[in-house]
């Protein structure tokens, strides 16, 4: 390879990796305004957050072509071979979660037009939780921090503790009063749908563990 192509290679990469996280801050925005939406009762962040998804939709494409030309152009070596191919697996968790927060969005467009069932307390927390397992996911990545990826992990069991009360609570008004059923039942939809936000935050964080070590650790469960 000569010095000109190995400069241009420098470059494709650093460019995929400012894609990537100006991907990673749009999606990580999407969730942050999807809970304001959620608590405010705000239909109109909503319709934007559903307005959003067009753009994400783009990047991932976009993403995905820069990563297979530079596979076909520069024949890279293992590891920018690794940080190429988990990079196509980052941008499909992140378009994952951006849809995620678009079905959020439209459970907030209709619990909007009903009476708030309950002050909202466990939902918020664990949106928090989740809000912030996102960004960490992505700073792990960009650091290539193993410690952080491998505390990620861990937290998604909180996360579906948290789900698990909230759904008991939410049976709970269903069984004493069938007029709450739809809003409740909503409103168990948008804590599913932040639950699976964290498991795709899982993935993000286990990239970290290929990226760093070249493992594929999805389907183990013990890691040093």
């Amino acid at each position: 390879m000569g010095m000109h192509t190995s400069k241009q290679f420098e470059e494709d990469l650093a460019e995929l990796k400012n894609r990537l996280l100006y991907m990673g801050s749009l999606v990580e925005e999407m969730i942050r305004q999807v809970v304001i939406a959620l608590m405010d009762r705000n239909s109109e962040i909503a319709n934007k957050v559903i307005d959003d998804d067009k753009l994400i939709d783009d990047l991932e494409k976009e993403i995905d072509e820069m990563c297979l030309r530079t596979i076909a152009l520069r024949q890279p070596t293992a590891g920018d071979l690794r940080f190429i191919t988990s990079t196509m697996k980052l941008v499909t968790d992140l378009e994952r979660i951006a849809d995620i927060a678009v079905n959020i969005a439209e459970r907030v467009l209709e619990l909007n037009l009903e009476p708030q069932l309950k002050p909202y307390i466990d939902l918020p927390n664990m949106a928090a939780m989740v809000e912030k397992m996102v960004k960490e996911s992505l700073d792990a990545v960009v650091k290539e921090d193993v410690a952080s990826a491998i505390a990620i992990r861990k937290q998604d069991k909180d996360i579906d503790q948290l789900y698990q009360q909230i759904f008991r609570e939410l049976l709970t008004f269903m069984m004493e009063n069938p007029l709450t059923i739809t809003r409740a039942m909503r409103l168990i939809f948008v804590a599913k749908s932040f639950e699976r936000i964290a498991d795709h935050a899982t993935n993000i964080a286990e990239q970290v563990l290929f990226l760093v070590r070249g493992k594929d650790v999805r389907h183990t469960e013990v890691i040093d």
